[in-house]
């Protein structure tokens, strides 16, 4: 039996096949002999018996997130608030900045577009390149269009508590998730996704939240490599005086000129100027 991991739970690996059938398999002992760890998401072929299965082999993984360990992931879809909590562009930037390292597509999804304006937070993104969407949980304004963006592949949802990743993901699969009431006192949400787990949707494409993820895992990067994750950056770093710009301090900078030129957010700028002194600071590169 071909089918993907959907779910783990205490050395149990749950598998979906093109049928929609899940079976609860075990993993074959050569796997723990190699170190290889089955993964949510992982493509894999299972020899079913009694109702049981094990996992015989574990298809080659197209991409792979460490924080939460999922595999096979298309597309990551950054949630964000228009308010309550208000919009953390740094933060925004940091899930933009691992999806970029892990090579994974990126959506920003910007929420509750009922209660503010999200124009101006919309206009950073899809001016650096990326896909963007205004949506209302509250109402269901703009999820047909978030939807479409995500129909038939595998895609992750990030964003901090009470930005509303779970009614987001309930309108999507029809099914209702376990979400946390927010705090007046702090406008964030109790987050109570216990484990990963993976949602399949109409079209074949599946779903899951992912905690951790605003967990930037940067350590395999280099600062002079930074660049390369900022698409706006990525455009233009070639047109610099000096060759290995840091776009900081350096004369005749091409990211400098952008921004003074309004072709990048402010924020946008800040970002990566806080990134690479992190990158900088690392001794990995001293």
């Amino acid at each position: 039996m071909k089918g993907t991991i959907i779910k783990g739970i205490g050395g149990f690996y749950y598998v979906r096949n093109a049928e929609g059938e899940i079976t609860e398999c075990k993993a074959r002992g050569k796997f723990r002999k190699e170190r290889i760890l089955p993964m949510i998401g992982d493509e894999v072929e299972a020899e079913v018996k009694n109702g049981k299965g094990t996992i015989t082999e574990i298809y080659p993984r197209r991409t792979k997130l460490i924080r939460p360990a999922v595999a096979n992931i298309d597309a990551v879809v950054i949630v964000a608030a228009a308010k309550s909590p208000d919009p953390n562009t740094a933060l925004i930037d940091r899930m933009l900045v691992n999806a970029e390292i892990n090579g994974i597509r990126a959506i920003v999804c910007i929420n509750k577009s009922d209660l503010a304006d999200s124009c101006a937070l919309e206009s950073i993104y899809k001016n650096a390149g990326y896909e963007t969407a205004a949506v209302s949980a509250a109402t269901g304004e703009g999820i047909d269009r978030l939807f479409s963006m995500i129909e038939g592949k595998t895609a992750a949802f990030a964003g901090v508590s009470g930005v509303g990743k779970s009614s987001i993901l309930t309108l999507i699969t029809g099914s209702e998730l376990e979400t946390g009431e927010v705090s007046e006192k702090i406008s964030r949400g109790r987050h109570t996704t216990r484990h990963v787990e993976l949602f399949p949707v109409r079209g074949g494409g599946y779903v899951l939240d992912t905690p951790g993820f605003s967990s930037v895992e940067t350590e395999d990067i280099t600062p002079g490599e930074l660049g390369n994750c900022f698409p706006e950056i990525r455009a233009v770093s070639g047109e610099c005086r000096f060759r290995g710009c840091a776009h900081i301090d350096e004369p005749d900078c091409a990211v400098k000129a952008l921004l003074e030129n309004g072709g990048m957010a402010v924020s946008r700028y800040e970002s990566y100027k806080e990134l690479y002194e992190l990158q900088r600071s690392k001794k990995t590169w001293k």
